[in-house]
């Protein structure tokens, strides 16, 4: 097996179920069960709350090795909202908060399409699932590599969408839900619910217009290269060497 592959099947990638826990069920519960002055009072359960989502977005950075932007920014989110809850400031800061974070997502993903570095390629065209490499020199052996680029603009178009989609959606649930005085219970309540919404009102929708891009990559890439996308996946000669592995132990 290449050393590619074995570090696309080694690497550490955080759970859904793990993500769901740390970001969502443990604060929700502590901010709407345990923000009452006879619990933990307000403050605290707000920092307590809080301190799961940074403290896992911090581990997952560290198991990583390296920085990731997307994750750096989903820190510095959660950070913004404490920090809006302990300086008591208007409500409405959380929704512009909310509607910012995913709107400077898609800008990124769509400003660096004109770039060297364009994020959309390493959102949809993951190395350590694909071969990109292989992939680039099969489109380039068939002359297709200026209606590949126009592809993945297309693509990106899809995804930065889905970015602007949820800061949309972000905004309108925030002002929906967040109206109480922050640093008091009921804040902390709506902060709670708002999360707790987050994933069907907000996630889910996001996630149909992402899907759409790979879907609409994903066939694309077998028009130009004239085979699916199986042929690129790094783990499609996996079963193959797993012999010889065995022998040489």
């Amino acid at each position: 097996m290449s050393t590619r592959a074995r570090n696309a099947r080694t690497e550490k990638q955080p759970g859904f179920l793990s993500n769901l826990l740390f970001n969502i069920l443990l604060p929700v519960i502590i901010l709407m069960q345990l923000s009452s002055e006879d619990r933990l009072g307000p403050v605290y359960a707000l920092i307590i709350g809080l301190a799961f989502p940074v403290g896992y977005g911090l581990w997952d950075l560290w198991q990583r090795r390296k920085i990731n932007g997307f994750s750096v920014l989903g820190i510095v989110s959660v950070l913004l909202t404490g920090g809006i809850g302990l300086l008591q400031l208007d409500p409405k800061y959380i929704a512009i908060k909310e509607a910012a974070v995913p709107a400077v997502f898609g800008l990124v993903v769509w400003a660096s399409r004109y770039t060297r570095f364009p994020v959309v390629e390493k959102i949809l065209l993951n190395r350590q699932v694909l071969d990109v490499d292989a992939l680039y020199a099969r489109v380039a052996e068939r002359g297709k590599s200026l209606e590949f680029r126009k592809t993945l603009n297309y693509a990106g178009n899809g995804v930065a969408g889905a970015f602007f989609l949820s800061a949309v959606l972000n905004y309108f649930l925030a002002r929906a839900i967040v109206v109480s005085p922050a640093g008091t219970e009921a804040f902390n309540n709506e902060i709670g619910r708002m999360t707790a919404l987050s994933f069907p009102v907000i996630v889910l929708p996001t996630m149909v217009v992402m899907f759409g891009a790979i879907f609409y990559l994903f066939y694309k890439i077998k028009q130009v290269t004239g085979e699916s996308i199986e042929a690129f996946t790094l783990d499609k000669d996996a079963p193959s060497e797993n012999p010889s592995e065995h022998k040489e132990s």
